[in-house]
């Protein structure tokens, strides 16, 4: 799987240069559009599945990545419709699907709360400032558990311990400037033009 350096910089304007993601959108919607591959407003299961393996995720993660997010929050991101046995997901209405027992750095409308992000590493990044190791990551999830919402538990630890895996540096401390870079939607189109990169690298 692919990891992003800690010193890795985020060029929002060169980033993305090969998948072009709207101006106009919160950074929830950011963080979504890169798995809208075609840019139709739309993410079916496919796409999750190709943005995944773009980002450097094994064939199964990506397989489950796909079932478990479209199966999720189609029906939550399109509101008043007929369920679709196709699991597309409604990116401008991505707020929607918005789970409890979260971080709160995104507010009920898909946008960015700093006082939030900050209180993230504030409160539980013990050993480093700037970075939280495995063991904080998971006493965050713990405290941000509202009781009897295994769903959000679920969908928590999963989106946290994806990022984790693909996003750690060699000691095993995942970074502020990575975490933000979730927030802001500017990590994934990175770590596709890192991919990219690097497999041009082998060819050559």
């Amino acid at each position: 799987m692919a990891s992003l350096s800690p010193s890795s910089t985020y060029n929002q304007q060169g980033a993305g240069q090969d998948h072009i993601i709207p101006t106009d959108q919160n950074v929830l919607q950011k963080h979504a559009a890169f798995f809208d591959r075609n840019h139709d407003g739309l993410i079916y299961p496919s796409e999750t599945f190709r943005g995944f393996r773009a980002i450097g995720c094994g064939f199964f993660l990506s397989t489950f990545a796909a079932v478990f997010i479209n199966v999720g929050l189609s029906r939550k991101t399109r509101p008043g419709k007929f369920p679709s046995l196709l699991f597309p997901i409604e990116v401008k209405n991505i707020h929607r699907g918005k789970h409890g027992s979260d971080s709160g750095v995104y507010d009920t409308e898909g946008r960015f709360v700093p006082g939030k992000f900050q209180e993230l590493f504030g409160k539980h990044a013990l050993t480093h400032p700037n970075s939280l190791t495995s063991n904080e990551l998971m006493g965050m999830l713990k405290a941000n558990r509202v009781p009897k919402d295994y769903v959000g538990w679920l969908a928590s630890w999963t989106e946290w311990k994806i990022l984790y895996i693909l996003c750690k540096d060699k000691n095993g401390l995942l970074h502020k400037d990575t975490v933000k870079a979730v927030y802001d939607g500017s990590l994934f189109e990175h770590m596709e033009k890192e991919k990219s990169s690097a497999k041009k690298k082998v060819v050559v």
